[in-house]
């Protein structure tokens, strides 16, 4: 699946979800109306949202950017112990992201007093759509690392500069035995198949964070509330440049050209300030407690919930621990354990303010 069409799908997705889903009948009418307090006050919220929109997009490009521009530093390289233990600080962060402060979210919203009972307070549809998408994820996860294989081997896709490498390596020692020779392809092999997976990861971590980037946005561009907002765009700042750090990771491994690493970078950082200035844009029509706006958002953020959830545990978390270079290191095994629980438990306290 090619990059642009991505998110080109993403974008068509989410517009769609807005325009069709359909208005509830509200229990009351604060439902469809801003509460009335003293922290609401829409001339002193819209300098707060241009800086939320100003801050968040120069630490998302921070953040992403980061692993990117200090490969050159040796420490700091993929093949590295220190590498291996940022991304473990990354992953936990965004696991915490998906249990802590997205999957929660979508009970409140779908729980809420403003929806009607039945069917909303007769299923749990937070935990049940978060379960589909983990296991929609799987089959994306799944089908597009068979379908970019297949499309290796047949040569619709160009060798890596890996698989290149190795071919070059080839060369030198072709007068070597041919058990030898064979040994080589079949580690060549090994490393384009890893390498295929690496790009997988990274464009389904980044639809999943694109999405709830999108919806966060879109929250704090709608509300006036000038109490919450100070500390929500400190919050997302924090969240933001580290959950940007673990997909930048993953980009890295990816190995892409400049062009869709800079298509990438460009997607993640954008999506949480266009959700803002969407909000904006939308603030005298959209109410939060709504309940088509109730409804909207709690199944996005429960659909990326169970992606981000998926990806964490599956292909970051599991793919590094279980693989050979920390198999072999019991020490390193904990290092990054500890990195996990730091990362996790960093986004689970900002979970009180965001």
């Amino acid at each position: 699946m090619a990059l642009s069409s991505t998110f080109k799908l993403i974008s068509i997705s989410i517009l769609i979800i807005f325009l069709l889903t359909p208005q509830a009948y509200s229990q009351s009418d604060e439902c469809n109306t801003e509460s009335k307090n003293s922290c609401n006050n829409k001339a002193r919220a819209l300098p707060l949202k241009i800086i939320a929109i100003v801050s968040i997009l120069v630490t998302s490009m921070i953040g992403v950017c980061l692993p990117l521009v200090t490969r050159s530093v040796p420490a700091l390289q993929p093949d590295r112990n220190l590498f291996v233990v940022v991304k473990s600080f990354a992953a936990g962060i965004i696991l915490a992201t998906g249990f802590m402060h997205v999957l929660p979210d979508s009970f409140d919203m779908l729980w809420s007093d403003c929806l009607e009972e039945n069917p909303w307070h007769k299923f749990p549809f937070s935990g049940f759509v978060a379960m589909l998408s983990a296991i929609v994820t799987l089959m994306v996860d799944s089908m597009a690392t068979s379908i970019y294989s297949k499309k290796c081997n047949a040569g619709v896709i160009p060798q890596s500069d890996v698989a290149a490498g190795q071919d070059q390596e080839m060369a030198v020692t072709v007068g070597s035995h041919f058990h030898g020779h064979h040994h080589h392809d079949v580690k060549a092999d090994g490393e384009e198949s890893q390498l295929l997976r690496y790009r997988v990861v990274a464009m389904v971590l980044e639809l999943g964070i694109v999405v709830h980037s999108v919806v966060i946005g879109l929250s704090l561009g709608a509300s006036n509330n000038t109490c919450s907002i100070k500390g929500l765009i400190a919050a997302l700042c924090f969240h933001q440049m580290f959950e940007g750090m673990g997909l930048g990771g993953c980009i890295l491994q990816a190995e892409y050209k400049f062009v869709k690493k800079a298509l990438m970078v460009f997607f993640f950082s954008v999506t949480t300030p266009f959700g803002i200035a969407l909000g904006l844009a939308m603030s005298s029509t959209y109410k939060e407690n709504s309940p088509s706006s109730l409804i909207t958002v709690g199944l996005l953020n429960a659909s990326s919930a169970g992606l981000l959830i998926y990806m964490a545990l599956v292909d970051l978390l599991a793919a590094d621990f279980m693989g050979p270079k920390l198999q072999d290191s019991i020490k390193l095994q904990i290092k990054s354990y500890v990195a996990v629980l730091l990362g996790a438990g960093g986004m689970s306290v900002m979970a009180k303010w965001a």
